[in-house]
């Protein structure tokens, strides 16, 4: 851990932090605020404890809301009722880790451990969401956080653009080892805040970016600040744009994409076949038979030669990894980077860039599946429990909104590794909703279905 004593200070101050915000606000809302206040603001650090998961800030914030919970609102956890849409989350978060030390010889007490840590990053944000955002007006409450929580990361990114510095450096003596380099895109700096990436920046300004256009269509935000939403959307669209990441800007299409056919055309037959593509991808991955030079040499022909180059890289690693994670193809290599190649030298000679080759590489086929399982069955449950002629109903639309998001962050993971806690505690919440009968308000229904005939 690096950093100055702010860092310390800030970071075993949060748990305490997240007990006041509960005594100033309703648990659903103090939740929401938790959430999105720790993932913006705090520092990226990890704090070794031994014998527990790392500390980190979604882990501080994951302890803080379940003390709250225990202290504040106990109700809560009796209203739980295990499902099998949970069944995916459970096994990646306990059985793929645990069979992946055992299977390796690595023990039982470090697949515990490691179960433990998966529980944290992953378990626990998905079951705060099943317990907190299972309704549409919390996803609702979640939306609108969210769209604030790019809005309020605008003067943040604009400073960064102009200084071409990083502020986790300037505040929290962080990134001392920082590739300048890395962050120069398109002639100008890709801005980082308090995250792990500029990538993982332009994810969140995606997402953002997403609930503003679900808010502006439906109208349930006309004005924040007293400023008109679309002036506000302007704004946040052009600081997107600065953030200078081809992939997300790609990806904000596809998702603009999805929304409007579902409510011009009342079909989500997008996201299906978005998940179709997600499925294939893995299976020719897994299988080997991925057919990265044709699609290195279509590339070629439609974008510049740093891309290309880059794309060319990332793959050539991914077969390099696949192939010897097919050694151990069922539950993968555990962890202590057994899942990488190394020269004859002990040098690492690959890089893992991709959230699926990690999987695989680490805890196989079964890990693999469970992960994307995990995240995908709550898209496609809230698709078949609302369909796309009830999403632009101003109640159904932010959940939509973020079912698109989620879909959007699970094809992201194919090229990008990026583990965002926010996303798994919106998929628990798709998930409670997705298992509850159907809730939409009967005028609302006759409006729609009106003005569809």
């Amino acid at each position: 851990m690096t950093g100055n004593a702010l860092v310390s200070i800030i970071m075993f101050s949060w748990i305490p932090i997240v007990l006041y915000i509960f005594t100033r606000y309703p648990a659903q809302k103090a939740i929401i605020i938790s959430f999105i206040v720790a993932w913006l603001f705090l520092p990226v650090v990890r704090f070794d404890i031994p014998g527990l998961p790392d500390y980190t800030k979604m882990a501080a914030t994951c302890y803080g809301v379940l003390l709250a919970t225990v202290i504040f609102d106990a109700n809560r956890f009796r209203s739980f009722r295990p499902s099998w849409i949970d069944l995916p989350m459970l096994l990646w978060c306990t059985a793929a880790p645990f069979m992946s030390s055992v299977t390796n010889d690595l023990g039982a007490y470090d697949g515990f451990s490691t179960a433990l840590a998966q529980v944290v990053a992953w378990g626990a944000p998905y079951f705060l969401g099943r317990l907190y955002l299972n309704n549409l007006a919390a996803l609702k409450q979640m939306a609108i956080a969210i769209f604030i929580g790019g809005l309020v990361y605008v003067p943040f990114c604009l400073f960064e653009n102009r200084t071409f510095s990083p502020l986790s450096t300037l505040v929290y003596g962080l990134n001392a080892d920082f590739d300048f380099l890395q962050a120069i895109r398109y002639g100008g700096f890709r801005p980082i805040v308090f995250l792990d990436t500029g990538l993982m920046l332009a994810v969140w300004l995606l997402t953002a970016n997403i609930m503003g256009i679900v808010l502006w269509k439906t109208g349930l935000v006309k004005k924040l600040w007293n400023v008109p939403i679309g002036i506000l959307m302007t704004i946040l669209l052009t600081t997107f744009v600065l953030a200078r990441s081809t992939g997300a800007l790609m990806l904000l299409v596809l998702g603009a994409a999805m929304l409007f056919t579902a409510w011009r055309f009342r079909t989500n037959v997008l996201i299906w076949l978005m998940v179709v593509g997600i499925c294939t991808y893995l299976y020719v991955g897994v299988a080997g038979t991925f057919p990265n030079k044709q699609i290195v040499a279509a590339a070629s022909q439609a974008f510049n030669e740093e891309r290309v180059g880059s794309m060319k890289f990332r793959f050539d690693n991914e077969e390099i990894l696949g192939a010897k994670a097919r050694q151990r193809p069922v539950f993968g290599w555990g962890g202590y980077n057994r899942n990488r190649v190394f020269d004859e030298f002990g040098k690492d000679i690959t890089i893992t860039d991709s959230l699926w080759i990690i999987a695989f590489g680490i805890n196989g086929v079964f890990g693999l599946v469970s992960l994307f399982a995990a995240i995908i069955f709550p898209v496609l449950s809230f698709c078949i429990r609302y369909p796309a002629r009830l999403w632009s109903n101003p109640h159904v639309a932010p959940a939509a909104g973020l079912a698109v998001c989620i879909a959007l962050y699970m094809l992201d993971c194919l090229l990008n590794a990026m583990t965002n806690p926010i996303f798994m505690f919106v998929a628990g919440g798709l998930a409670g909703v997705s298992l509850q009968p159907r809730k939409v308000p009967v005028v609302q229904q006759r409006r729609q279905f009106a003005g569809a005939q």
